[in-house]
């Protein structure tokens, strides 16, 4: 049978509407999408294990004679089937079976299972494994990996591989460019050895059609027109003038960088990166500047409540003096601010508008919109960015990050942007020292803290949880403030947290800025954008919960003043190999590139970036911490695919391509 790839899923023997709902929640829509619905591993049955060999939490195939079955009654049923081989005997366990079950297994003379194996009471036991009964000793299993895919309610593992098989076995439409031959072979391979580079042919596929795109955007702009904000403002130095501190070489040179791209007709899109505390704002505010010289709005979008009265208070406090108007917007606000703030916004009386996810509301009318600021960008999805854009026409865009993104990513994901770095910290800033402390060790670092907030300094205690949890093994914020409550009666200390209120977290923030607070139990509500020079301490508990990126954010909430600070990753002992990895990682290094590199290792680019939550597309096949060494050869790849469309068989091929891999949104812009 021939089929169409890319016609309903319904094409395929056996799927009704039932089974094509289901098959939806993992975005099964067509066939061509669940030849690309690849395993994300492989159970090797190909050998059978002698029982005696099995020690707990082995995965393993098993084969011999039914000796006994019977129910047991307990706190909860279960059946319990004794098998033997020549080695010794094993249990099997089913704590949901049928009549007809125990009935069929009570005939069988003989099976082959296939689970994990754990200790159940004194005895290794396998519970629910995949089995096969036979009436003679059956024959050896067949030479092959067994996949294992994703699955979803309604879609079970079984029923997966059957219409995996189905489809395998099906006969495709054979279309020069197209790796339909490599896709089958990862459904069913025959020696694991050959998966990885199965999988890096894919790979070097999906990133080049990604690259192609990015570059098929950044094309797309450059036909594009914005207004030339040409003219240096008499501003800039009023601004530079007022600081009080001298801008740092780094913050000069990328100032210049984007100071020249605004001047083209063109729509900047410039990504700044720049590590926790070296100072991307104001370089943001010197861009605003030039926009408000000449004669427009500027609009900065933050991913917090917190983080945009934050930008606020420092924008109104730099741009007030020369006589702009800064206007905070945000879905908190009471009604009547609202109206006011959107009236402002509309008639161009606000000349910076900062706000959160609520400048994207329709009702936000720009006057004259010319340039887009997007701070800790990874935290918005594309089409969120891209309908701010959209109120104003073509602005320029200046997107920042203080989540250093290694190399590799900024090579892909961000093809399509321009790249500054601001790789100097401010003058006078302090390295932060870095401990790792035991939890046994808590007294002792109470103990310490006591001393430094009696000298008049302040401290950050971040915790992972807000309250209790039955599921989750680690201290709350809750349970921490009661104990430091009591442990610390002379000190000030306070909760923060994200259920709370805007205006409370707001206001509780701005008084420990005010040092009427001196110890500030939080979540990792703080891990962004919070400025208080006169803390230098940061406890994070269960440290071994994070990841390097987050970790580093937290600890660069400390060391933004002239005052030596000090970091301390609280864990619980009985670590794990990844989790030891980061905490020392973090112990020796205050680099956030070579900290993001090693994240991108043991985590993947999803956590680093935000992109699972973030509503960002995913890659299908690449994994960029596995696959970040193809880099060189996609950048080449795609470039020749591109030089190669201007004649009729390179343009079909690199068509073939992003019609395989591309988001359906997205295949216009091709090169």
């Amino acid at each position: 049978m021939v089929l169409n790839p890319k016609g309903p899923i319904t094409q395929l023997h056996g799927v009704g509407p039932q089974l094509a709902q289901a098959m939806a929640k993992l975005g099964l829509h067509r066939p061509i999408d669940l030849l690309l619905h690849l395993p994300f591993r492989y159970q090797d049955r190909s050998r059978i294990s002698p029982i005696s060999s099995l020690k707990s939490a082995d995965e393993a195939l098993i084969s011999g004679r039914i000796i006994s079955t019977r129910v047991i009654f307990g706190k909860q049923r279960s059946l319990e089937v004794v098998v033997r081989d020549s080695s010794g005997e094993l249990k099997l366990r089913f704590f949901h079976f049928s009549k007809y079950q125990h009935a069929a297994l009570e005939r069988s003379g003989y099976i082959q299972a296939f689970g994990s194996v754990r200790f159940y009471g004194s005895a290794l036991t396998m519970s629910h494994p995949e089995y096969r009964t036979f009436d003679e000793a059956p024959s050896p299993p067949t030479p092959e990996l067994t996949p294992v895919y994703p699955t979803t309610q309604g879609l079970g593992q079984q029923r997966l591989r059957k219409l995996c098989k189905q489809l395998c076995a099906m006969s495709w439409p054979e279309t020069p460019g197209t790796p339909y031959t490599t896709l089958r072979a990862l459904h069913t391979p025959t020696d694991l050895r050959s998966v990885p580079k199965l999988q890096e042919q894919l790979a070097i596929d999906e990133l080049s059609a990604f690259y192609v795109l990015m570059k098929g955007r950044a094309l797309k702009r450059s036909q594009e027109r914005a207004t030339a904000l040409v003219e240096t403002s008499p501003l800039d130095a009023q601004l530079t003038a007022n600081l009080g501190f001298e801008l740092t070489h780094a913050q000069r040179r990328v100032s210049e960088e984007i100071a020249h791209d605004l001047a083209k007709p063109l729509p900047m899109l410039r990504l700044v990166q720049g590590d926790v505390g070296s100072g991307k704002t104001i370089v943001a505010a010197f861009a605003a500047i030039r926009a408000i010289h000449n004669h427009g709005q500027a609009a900065l979008m933050a991913p917090t409540e917190l983080l945009a009265e934050q930008h606020a208070h420092n924008f109104r406090q730099w741009l007030e003096p020369l006589g702009i108007e800064c206007v905070l917007l945000t879905g908190q606000m009471p009604a009547k601010q609202q109206r006011e703030g959107l009236a402002q916004v509309a008639d161009g009386t606000a000349q910076v508008v900062i706000g959160t996810h609520a400048l994207f509301q329709e009702r936000v009318a720009f006057r004259r919109l010319v340039l887009v600021i997007i701070d800790e960008q990874h935290r918005f999805g594309v089409h969120q960015r891209m309908s701010l854009q959209g109120k104003g026409g073509h602005p320029h865009q200046l997107v920042m990050t203080a989540t250093p993104i290694p190399r590799t990513l900024t090579m892909t994901l961000y093809a399509d942007m321009d790249v500054s770095v601001i790789d100097e910290l401010p003058k006078g800033r302090q390295p932060i020292t870095t401990h790792t402390v035991s939890q046994d060790n808590r007294a002792k670092l109470v103990e310490r803290l006591n001393g430094v907030l009696h000298a008049g300094q302040q401290a950050f205690w971040v915790c992972t949880l807000i309250e209790d949890s039955d599921e989750i093994d680690a201290q709350s914020a809750e349970t921490t403030v009661t104990a430091l409550t009591q442990a610390l009666p002379d000190h000030r200390i306070a909760l923060l947290h994200g259920r709370m209120k805007s205006d409370a977290k707001v206001a509780l923030m701005q008084a420990f800025k005010r040092h009427e607070i001196d110890l500030l139990v939080a979540t990792t509500v703080v891990e962004v954008g919070v400025d208080v020079p006169n803390a230098t301490q940061m406890v994070i508990e269960n440290a071994e919960r994070l990841g390097l990126a987050q970790l580093h954010q937290l600890r660069g909430r400390v060391g933004r003043g002239t005052l030596a600070s000090r970091c301390f990753l609280l864990f619980k002992p009985g670590l794990s190999g990844a989790a030891k990895h980061r905490l020392n990682a973090m112990r020796e290094s205050q680099d956030g590139f070579y900290l993001a590199e090693q994240d991108l290792k043991l985590r993947g680019p999803g956590d680093i970036l935000g992109t699972r939550q973030a509503g960002e597309e995913s890659f299908r096949i690449a994994d960029l911490s596995v696959h970040a060494h193809l880099m060189p050869k996609v950048v080449q790849r795609s470039e020749a695919l591109m030089n190669a469309a201007e004649n009729s068989a390179g343009a079909a091929e690199l068509q073939q391509l992003l019609e395989m891999w591309a988001p359906a949104d997205d295949r216009h812009l091709h090169v």
